[in-house]
């Protein structure tokens, strides 16, 4: 590392210290689980730089950024990349230096059984995953671990066929579904076979967003049928290898909690948004089955006044730390339209919390 102190504003004199058994006892709900660790899914580049006051140009950079904010954890992402098209346009971000990208029906590849034959599936096995995970191990200071992430099935599907096209084949082709998720769910599950026993890997922090503000984005008895028994089997496999599993996913999932925590068996679930249910709601409704990451509204970390925004993140630690099986951090990511103020902000709440302990 290029310094050993944090580049929290107020904390300059402090040392990170990061200790990974601090996260896992805390998604665990086990031993210490109440010193507060900090988590994020990432951060958009642009906040890595700004932070950093430099580009992010390799990753020791990465490594460096999650290091001095006080994370026990870096995020490295693996997969076999599906390489789902998408359209773009300007990004309007204040600090975006790219274009902003999202899947869109007419550019999805798959929308037939002729087309799910004629596509070129990656091979799982080709994917440099290991180099990536043992690139990251070597930079790690001490007290650190790696957290695995990727894209998830039903995204993945959802990607590769388009949201219209998925739908209509749930009801008019469900062999194509079954072997869409087939195709996607077992190579997925194998990039990370590679390397789920590598000493420096501490858990998988699983992206899949699978609702909207109102529901599930498929039927509850869909997701059950296809996709829940992908989601297990990864689960299953950090669980055999030691490793813990963290669900992401955005949306209203309150009809299928009890399936992802009781058949799926994740040991934590990450993001959330106030207008869906604020996360001392989800605390205290599922705070003793599983752990609870982030919450720290996206909307509320881009808009609040940094004084307004630092009594909304005290009142979450409040309700939400006490007892364990909490992490901090923001309910979905730290965009590239989140004021870096905010961000820091959170954190130093954060590090004045644990350090009163």
């Amino acid at each position: 590392m290029n310094s050993s102190t944090l580049l929290i504003p107020g904390l300059e004199n402090e040392k990170p210290q990061p200790d990974f058994s601090r996260l896992r006892d805390a998604i665990l709900r086990t031993g210490r689980s109440d010193r507060l660790p900090f988590l994020e899914l990432f951060a958009d580049v642009e906040i890595v730089e700004a932070v950093l006051g430099r580009p992010w140009l390799t990753e020791q950079d990465k490594v460096e950024f999650y290091y001095r904010l006080g994370y026990d954890s870096v995020p490295v992402g693996i997969g076999p990349g599906f390489g789902a098209p998408r359209k773009t346009a300007p990004n309007t971000a204040p600090l975006a230096k790219r274009e902003r990208a999202w899947v869109s029906d007419e550019v999805c590849p798959i929308r037939s059984r002729e087309d799910f034959e004629r596509y070129p599936w990656p091979d799982p096995d080709a994917a440099p995953v290991e180099e990536s995970v043992e690139t990251t191990a070597s930079l790690l200071p001490e007290g650190m671990a790696i957290l695995l992430q990727s894209g998830g099935f039903l995204e993945n599907v959802m990607w590769l066929m388009g949201y219209t096209a998925f739908a209509e084949a749930l009801y008019e082709d469900p062999d194509l579904v079954r072997d869409m998720f087939e195709a996607v769910g077992t190579r997925i599950i194998r990039v990370y076979e590679r390397v789920i026993d590598h000493p420096a890997v501490g858990g998988v922090f699983f992206g899949e967003d699978m609702g909207f503000k109102t529901a599930t984005m498929v039927s509850p008895d869909h997701l059950r049928k296809y996709h829940f028994p992908y989601l297990k089997c990864l689960a299953d496999l950090a669980h055999e290898h030691g490793k813990f599993f963290i669900l992401h996913s955005c949306g209203n999932l309150t009809e299928v909690m009890d399936d992802l925590i009781d058949y799926v068996g994740i040991d934590a679930k990450h993001s959330f948004e106030d207008v869906i249910m604020p996360v001392t709601e989800f605390k205290r409704l599922y705070g003793d089955r599983i752990a609870v990451v982030g919450g720290v509204d996206v909307d509320k970390l881009a808009r609040l006044e940094t004084e307004d925004l630092r009594k909304y993140v005290r009142r979450i630690i409040d309700e939400c730390a006490p007892g364990g099986g909490y992490a901090l951090g923001s309910g979905n990511s730290v965009a590239n339209y989140v004021k870096v103020e905010n961000y820091l902000a959170m954190l130093e709440e954060g590090w004045r919390y644990r350090s009163s302990l």
